[in-house]
């Protein structure tokens, strides 16, 4: 009677922790919504995340932790490095790294469950099927299609679009025949060959349907994959009976799956565009010619310095070359010294700036450049043109005018940040390299643009220096 009383009161402290868990995952997705509660927002995200493994290891269907262990202190080894010496700049890839292991995760435990269901000796019913082929068929996916966008945003693999003919037509007909194959396991559940093939056939698209997808889109790609990796987490809770697992699982997958969807909005696309347009596929006829037609004035940092210490209002406009750089403190000391001297300083924010989900936000914040400074592209950009000048550091698409009006474009409908309105303009490059899209940028030869060639970090460092000549002590 004693050792019932003892499993109703851990039941219980099961069931407390993990209502605790979903609160606190939802109050962190709250958080998160805003720069100035983000980091509140993770901190409430992994007290739920320490509720839920707590309530995890109370299960009294656990055998034994030897194995449980082993796993702490194997996955700790890995991920505290990674989390403690991965540079900021690489922050994309971790994260579709993360994703390829929670699927895989995912992936052995669907493995696991199915086996230990046939060992009872009847057959697996539909509806644990249905949960588990969703969980094997989603998480075999994302394991390989985060690793191609690792393998893409590490330069690993070629990060244009690798296309071949008719592929849109193979990849539709080995999703959907895989999709049937997912149907007829539901109803007959002791194919086991079936069931791992079609575990291969998701390994294989997974790799299709990110090959096509260029740099451009990587972003997009990423929230995509995260929504995945949380449909396939939450179909496993309803495989193994772990509520928590369900709740975080959902949120993630439709947290991850809105915010594709508004990230395809703010590159006016939709998802059949992002996964079967093969932007950055420009053929290079397209993006040269123009290069060798026109030129640009070079521009010294002490011509940019200049300019700056003249004006009143000056939007900077981050972007990826600022996160190769790693320039974002020195930015944003600029930027200080620069308000020192009476001019309004403020940064636009571009929603695919970067090469993941708030990247230029992440790096700034870093910087600690205040919150009140950044700001969306919609907040700002009926600013530009009563601007004196933009400091555009590393970006390329989210500046380019083109995407305003040639049709031909792979940019072309995307919201833009409309730099070239400003009344000047400075842009810090290494080169005129086309960004993501191969597209040549059209503000690279407005009469209006000062181009400065260089490292980043290395010509802010040197305007910095001659600001600090003009600012008193």
């Amino acid at each position: 009677m004693e050792a019932q009383a003892v499993a109703q009161i851990v039941a219980q402290l099961i069931q407390v922790a993990y209502i605790a868990a979903a609160v606190l995952f939802i109050l962190s997705l709250k958080a998160l919504s805003s720069p100035a509660t983000a980091r509140r927002g993770m901190f409430l995200a992994e007290a739920g995340m320490l509720f839920a493994v707590i309530g995890t290891l109370l299960d009294q269907r656990i055998v034994e932790y030897q194995w449980i262990i082993v796993g702490f202190v194997v996955g700790s080894a890995i991920g505290a490095p990674m989390a403690i010496f991965m540079p900021m700049t690489a922050m994309p890839q971790r994260i579709a790294l993360s994703h390829a292991f929670g699927a895989l995760a995912a992936v052995l435990v669907g493995v696991v469950k199915y086996n230990h269901e046939l060992s009872l000796g009847a057959p697996p019913s539909w509806g644990f099927m249905a949960a588990i082929g969703f969980e094997v068929l989603f998480g075999a996916l994302t394991i390989t299609g985060s690793l191609m966008a690792f393998g893409k945003l590490q330069e690993l693999i070629r990060g244009a679009p690798i296309t071949y003919k008719g592929q849109n037509v193979v990849n539709i007909a080995l999703f959907f025949g895989t999709l049937g194959l997912f149907g007829y396991l539901i109803f007959n559940p002791t194919a086991t060959n079936l069931f791992y093939a079609m575990i291969g056939l998701g390994l294989v698209i997974g790799v299709f349907i990110v090959m096509p997808i260029g740099g451009a889109d990587m972003p997009v790609v990423v929230s995509l994959l995260n929504s995945y990796a949380g449909l396939a987490a939450s179909a496993t809770g309803f495989a193994i009976d772990n509520k928590v697992l369900i709740i975080a699982g959902a949120l993630d997958g439709a947290s991850g799956f809105f915010l594709s969807i508004l990230m395809s909005r703010a590159m006016n696309r939709s998802f059949t565009n992002v996964l079967f347009g093969a932007v950055g596929a420009a053929p290079a006829a397209a993006t040269g010619g123009a290069t060798e037609q026109r030129t640009v004035v070079r521009y010294t940092p002490e011509d940019a310095t200049f300019l700056l210490e003249n004006a009143q209002s000056i939007i900077i406009v981050p972007g990826y070359g600022m996160a190769v750089a790693q320039a974002q403190h020195i930015l944003a000391e600029l930027g200080d010294l620069l308000s020192e001297t009476g001019a309004q300083v403020r940064y636009a924010i571009h929603p695919v700036a970067g090469r993941m989900p708030g990247h230029m936000n992440v790096l700034l914040a870093e910087a600690d450049v205040s919150y009140d400074a950044l700001l969306e592209m919609d907040h700002i950009n009926d600013d530009f043109a009563n601007t004196d000048a933009v400091i555009v550091v590393g970006a390329n698409d989210v500046v380019n005018p083109s995407a305003r009006y040639k049709k031909d474009s792979p940019l072309y409908g995307m919201p833009i940040l409309n730099a070239d309105k400003a009344r000047n303009i400075i842009i810090l490059k290494r080169s005129l390299k086309p960004g993501f899209a191969g597209e040549d940028n059209e503000l690279f030869y407005d009469p209006k643009t000062m181009m400065v060639f260089g490292d980043a970090k290395q010509t802010l460092t040197h305007m910095v220096q001659q600001v600090k000549k003009k600012v008193p002590a």
